[in-house]
């Protein structure tokens, strides 16, 4: 397999799951598999997730969650519309659009839309003026040709709209992830705090240690960013939605912002929405699609993300494979170290990770090793974006998979210690054995000498062999 910084998540539908799939995906270059629930029973996440389990222990499940989201409801056939059509909707969840009337999932549309707004359906496919309104319709100007269909996003640039933080499909597949023992829930359509804590206080309850990925993907998570990052473990940009609620030339930078913000909080950030788009038809990605691959890499990712190339793409084997030799040109050419501040509550691990980084670039050493328990130490090494891998010993193997998604980590499980003050020697063998490197390399190892629960108090640099002797 490629060893490769920047990690892969894959979107895998129950209608190609097997396992010979599965592990051709994680040879080519998978790291995390994603489960988009808008489109699953739990019977079928759940042959997806034992699938998965039968191919490797180290592969991430992500379980995607709808969230906050209003879409059209069913109709009895699609409304074709053109420029200049009046056309009524409704906040009629549960009723049928007919004739020109188009009801929405969202109860209260009519009274949270102002008249004047514009409103995009399907992803700005189709677009609206709202020209007045009543207590039950708003009267809409269509503003180009196109056909309206069933179950289609809504989306109102620069309008607020009150939606509840989980609908009851989110609480059960929430309670199902914990029950199944996944890794990362990302919740869709995260506005501020409030609906990170709501997806919080059902694995609070469950007990579960199931990590949240907030998505970002309209104004009011951008906005709110840090107070989202002050409680999720991570973000996923999905720039599909956020490029209908934001300008579409705002993305970019937009997206290099939240890329150095998640850095710099020692959180794991996904890149995600239409990477090699074409893909899902086609052997080759556009060149448009190489460029934007590489510059998330040189935006410094911790993760891609690809959708329908892999959930149902003709090609999903080589759409992985492509992805990850394009991110493995990115790093062999320009080094990925980037001097983050660090503003941890532990000011010793920061300021020894940093050590280890900078240590590993000047004297060229083939890896950094070392154990953790929550994996906090390692995602501070990872924020610097060294160039040498990080080769991660710890001792919960949910941890081990969580550590999937970020940046340079090569995480592996080992028995823990806890009286134990011995540098990693069983761990540097093992990666020995594993020809991660040999014995006269030169590598840097971070640990504690007073237990793996009171954290890192050293940096030692070596070659591989002389730790074996200790």
């Amino acid at each position: 397999m490629m060893r490769r910084n920047t990690k892969i998540v894959a979107t895998i539908s129950n209608l190609n799951c097997s396992p010979e799939f599965i592990k051709g995906l994680y040879w080519a270059g998978m790291n995390v598999v994603r489960l988009n629930t808008a489109h699953m029973t739990h019977d079928d996440a759940l042959e997806v997730i034992e699938n998965t389990r039968k191919v490797s222990d180290k592969i991430g499940i992500l379980l995607d969650t709808k969230g906050p989201e209003i879409r059209t409801c069913d109709n009895k056939k699609p409304l074709t519309v053109k420029y200049g059509d009046i056309i009524r909707i409704q906040g009629a969840p549960g009723e049928k659009s007919k004739d020109d009337i188009i009801c929405v999932s969202y109860e209260h549309l009519v009274r949270d839309i102002p008249v004047g707004s514009s409103i995009l359906i399907d992803d700005g496919y189709i677009a609206l003026a709202v020209m007045e309104k009543d207590d039950k319709y708003l009267t809409c100007y269509v503003e180009n040709d196109g056909v309206i269909y069933a179950r289609k996003s809504i989306n109102i640039p620069s309008v607020h709209v009150t939606l509840p933080a989980l609908s009851h499909k989110d609480i059960g597949f929430i309670e199902f992830a914990a029950d199944n023992d996944l890794d990362f829930i990302a919740h869709s359509f995260v506005r501020n705090e409030k609906d990170v804590i709501a997806v919080q206080n059902i694995l609070d309850k469950k007990k579960s240690d199931i990590k949240i990925i907030a998505k970002i993907e309209n104004s009011e998570g951008v906005e709110n960013l840090f107070e989202i990052l002050d409680h999720a473990y991570g973000v996923m940009i999905a720039r599909g939605d956020l490029a209908v609620e934001i300008p579409t030339e705002q993305i970019p930078l937009i997206q290099k912002q939240i890329v150095k913000t998640c850095m710099e909080k020692r959180r794991p950030v996904i890149v995600a929405t239409q990477m090699l788009h074409s893909m899902i038809e086609s052997p080759r990605p556009t060149r448009a699609e190489v460029s934007d691959v590489a510059n998330a890499c040189l935006d410094h990712a911790d993760a891609l993300m690809l959708s329908g190339e892999t959930a149902n793409g003709k090609y999903p084997e080589v759409a992985v494979r492509t992805m990850a030799k394009i991110a493995k040109e990115v790093e062999d050419k320009k080094s990925s170290f980037i001097d983050v501040p660090y503003t941890l509550e532990d000011k010793i691990t920061a300021y020894l990770a940093k050590a280890a980084v900078k240590a590993a670039l000047r004297l060229n050493t083939k890896g950094i090793v070392a154990d953790s328990l929550t994996g906090r130490s390692i995602r501070a090494l990872s924020a610097y974006r060294g160039d040498s891998p990080i080769y991660a010993q710890i001792y919960d193997r949910r941890v081990m998979r969580q550590l999937s998604l970020s940046f340079g980590v090569f995480a592996n499980f080992i028995e823990m210690n806890v009286s134990s003050a011995e540098p990693l020697k069983d761990g540097i063998q093992m990666l020995v054995d594993d020809k991660c490197f040999k014995k006269e390399d030169l590598i840097i190892v971070l640990a504690g000498n007073f237990g793996v629960k009171q954290g890192a108090s050293y940096i030692e640099i070596s070659k591989a062999g002389n730790f074996e002797d200790k």
